[in-house]
């Protein structure tokens, strides 16, 4: 899968291409990203990419120009390639969309800063606005990094099991169950004894059970589209 950024901090980029799942997925040839500087694509003298906005308001616009003629730089005569804009008005991302993001060969994310960019450079682009929750932060670049993580557990051959989504938090809309690992016991706290019980079908049932605990008190949301589904 190919990914291009489109950004004006594109050192924020270094370390999450380095490092865990992405750095290693970069390096076996399975994800590529790309980072493009919208600065570098800015005609103004002093690589400006921002000015104030039409009919005031507090803050600076990030320019149409310079995003757009990164975007071309990017297409290059290309077509049918997604472009994504991290914005909190954007659509809200969840594992659902992850999935189906995963099944892209190559798609665009575009971070905005200050107070956004101009709306016509996203009629220009076709963005698909893209939020990771009802809230506001600085730029995009951390949200981009956070679709990016999510969406690459789904690309095949990033993880080293195909197995190892398919009991993790949000399928079939309840919450990971809870886990433990050695020793048996730490200070004063025990591994439920039904785990050490060799017994398949009773860990199931039991991990299925906390799962539901936790989704019903961490995400009564969830659940109850879980108790819809499982009521047909």
């Amino acid at each position: 899968m190919k990914i291009n950024i489109m950004t004006i901090f594109p050192n924020m980029f270094d370390d999450f291409k380095r490092e865990s799942l992405i750095g290693k997925a970069i390096n076996r040839g399975i994800l590529e990203i790309n980072i493009y500087n919208i600065r570098d694509y800015s005609k103004d003298a002093h690589k400006s990419v921002d000015d104030e906005v039409y009919g005031g308001g507090n803050g600076m616009l990030m320019m149409a120009q310079p995003i757009y003629d990164c975007y071309k730089a990017i297409m290059d005569g290309k077509s049918g390639i997604n472009t994504y804009y991290m914005s909190p008005k954007g659509k809200k991302f969840d594992q659902d969309l992850a999935i189906e993001m995963s099944k892209e060969e190559e798609i665009n994310i575009l971070c905005g800063h200050y107070e956004g960019v101009d709306e016509r450079v996203l009629t220009l682009i076709s963005a698909k606005e893209l939020s990771i929750g009802d809230y506001v932060l600085t730029g995009g670049e951390i949200p981009a990094m956070v679709v990016i993580d999510s969406i690459s557990r789904f690309v095949k051959g990033v993880l080293s099991n195909d197995e190892s989504t398919s009991e993790e938090s949000f399928r079939n809309n309840l919450l990971e169950y809870p886990q433990w690992t050695r020793p048996y016991e730490y200070e004063g706290l025990k591994v439920p004894d039904i785990l050490l019980s060799g017994d398949h079908k009773k860990v199931r049932d039991f991990n299925l059970e906390k799962a539901i605990e936790v989704t019903k008190k961490n995400r009564p949301d969830l659940y109850e589209k879980y108790l819809k589904e499982l009521g047909g």
